[in-house]
């Protein structure tokens, strides 16, 4: 499933999938959903389908939009995150109006992976762009390392060639039930750590984390344990990215609206265009 292709797509508001989660299940976008998945979905058509997740699909919901930023002195550098709800994207038109990276969805859990990421992460970089992947975190459903691996060798690795950025795990609201995935701060703190440690194991790169700090604050106890190694992507739709979570004194990436030009999700990197190379060279 996507929606219709026109220069501005625009998702619904979150849980508005909800709405047509039998269409969503029959559609070849989504791979084979876990049992318990289809389970839910069938009892609770509340319950969207596995798979269907994208970056930011807790925010405003839970944290809500508070403005805009507006521009200041401090250098920045546009991007956009996508999935597979934008389709086939413009990237000459984004390209056009300044973005100069981005982002895309590669895989979910260890059952989905983006049928579109083909298009998004090849047709980014033929127009300049630097981008990178990223993977939609189901603590509930594998363990960290092991979706690790499966984010790896579906479009999530990295590469030393100066345009592509290390992978992100994206750490929010549990769309398909329970906020922090049925886990314990603890318990989740292990899990992104995991996950983390078997990313750079394969990759030889600090994994990006995705995340709001409402979620980090209620799900992992406000753990300081990454700042000093996993740069910040902060989520949320205000005039400022706000407080930060426990560990960092500041945030390397911010996604500050899901409702911008051509694609809805846009963000701003902490710095001016060397900034990003920088962090794509690791």
């Amino acid at each position: 499933m996507h929606r219709t292709r026109t220069r501005r797509i625009t998702r619904p508001a979150p849980f508005a999938l909800f709405a047509i989660a039998p269409l969503l299940a029959i559609t070849p976008l989504l791979a084979v959903h876990p049992a318990s998945a289809a389970t839910a979905a069938a009892d609770d058509p509340a319950v969207p389908p596995r798979g269907s997740a994208w970056m930011g699909i807790g925010v405003l919901a839970h944290d809500g939009e508070d403005g805009r930023p507006v521009e200041g002195r401090a250098a920045r550098t546009e991007g956009v995150d996508v999935s597979s709800h934008q389709g086939d994207v413009a990237w000459p038109t984004l390209w056009d109006s300044g973005v100069r990276w981005a982002y895309v969805k590669a895989t979910e859990g260890t059952y989905y992976k983006n049928p579109y990421h083909p298009q998004q992460y090849n047709g980014s970089y033929d127009v300049g762009m630097i981008r990178g992947a990223y993977h939609f975190a189901t603590p509930d459903t594998t363990n960290g390392a092991t979706q690790a691996d499966y984010f790896v060798d579906n479009g999530g690795g990295w590469s030393g060639d100066g345009r592509t950025l290390p992978g992100v795990l994206d750490i929010e609201w549990n769309p398909y039930g329970d906020a922090c995935y049925g886990k314990s701060a603890s318990q989740m703190v292990t899990w992104i750590r995991d996950f983390s440690n078997r990313y750079r194991a394969r990759t030889g790169r600090d994994a990006v984390i995705y995340t709001a700090t409402s979620w980090w604050t209620q799900c992992t106890g406000n753990s300081p344990a990454f700042g000093d190694v996993n740069p910040l992507w902060i989520a949320r739709y205000a005039s400022t990215p706000g407080t930060l979570p426990a560990g960092w004194a500041t945030h390397t990436m911010w996604q500050y609206t899901s409702t911008g030009p051509t694609v809805g999700d846009h963000d701003w990197f902490n710095g001016a265009l060397d900034r990003v190379q920088a962090l794509a060279n690791g």
